[in-house]
């Protein structure tokens, strides 16, 4: 499976979500969130091109999160890798509940500039009852005010959203323009390691609390 300071935007939901066990249930009906530069939206085939860009390119590649991914690092050289790759999200959200992707739509550019992933994670570590939150964006967007931006729109909606106490992300060492964007956002730099399904120890991964 592919497995958020500033004061904190709670997002305005653009689809009314039936309730699940006392929450919002994000897999019977998708809410987006938006505010005046972002749309946070569930993943549709019509976003292939757009995402073409980010995932054919090598230098955004690092910045991709794929701890616990069976060995999978989400390099897409074709249109066609892309398109399969949306429906194999599809098929988790809708069929298996397994995640959420999101796209991050740009307000300004009509354009999709990368992907969101999200997911309640129940686990024997550091890292159970937390929402995953895994975050895609093209080159020219892996930069703090955009990386904090979208940030503050989705950390507290997400937790509601997934019922989670808390949420988590990776921003590895290299990640200078990540890391600085988690930090004004509330997220702490956590030390624990996430132990993925076959025991390897995945390491620089940022938390929030749920107020």
């Amino acid at each position: 499976m592919r497995e958020p300071a500033r004061e904190h935007n709670t997002g305005s939901f653009g689809r009314k979500a039936s309730l699940y066990n006392g929450i919002m249930s994000v897999y019977d009906s998708c809410p987006e969130l938006c505010d005046d530069a972002y749309r946070i939206r569930l993943i549709e085939p019509r976003d292939a091109e757009d995402l073409l860009a980010v995932y054919s390119d090598k230098l955004a590649l690092p910045f991709f999160n794929s701890d616990n991914c069976h060995g999978a690092n989400f390099y897409c050289s074709t249109l066609h890798d892309v398109q399969e790759s949306i429906k194999y999200w599809l098929i988790e959200y809708h069929e298996n509940r397994g995640f959420v992707r999101f796209a991050v739509e740009s307000l300004e550019t009509g354009g999709v500039i990368g992907t969101l992933e999200m997911f309640r994670r129940e686990a024997d570590d550091y890292y159970d009852d937390c929402g995953i939150l895994r975050i895609d964006l093209g080159v020219a967007y892996e930069r703090e005010d955009v990386i904090c931006d979208i940030l503050n729109l989705v950390s507290v909606p997400f937790m509601t959203l997934f019922g989670c106490a808390k949420i988590a992300t990776k921003a590895p060492i290299y990640a200078i323009e990540r890391r600085a964007a988690l930090a004004d956002a509330g997220y702490a730099a956590k030390r624990q390691p996430l132990i993925g399904h076959d025991g390897t120890h995945y390491y620089d991964y940022w938390q929030m609390l749920r107020d």
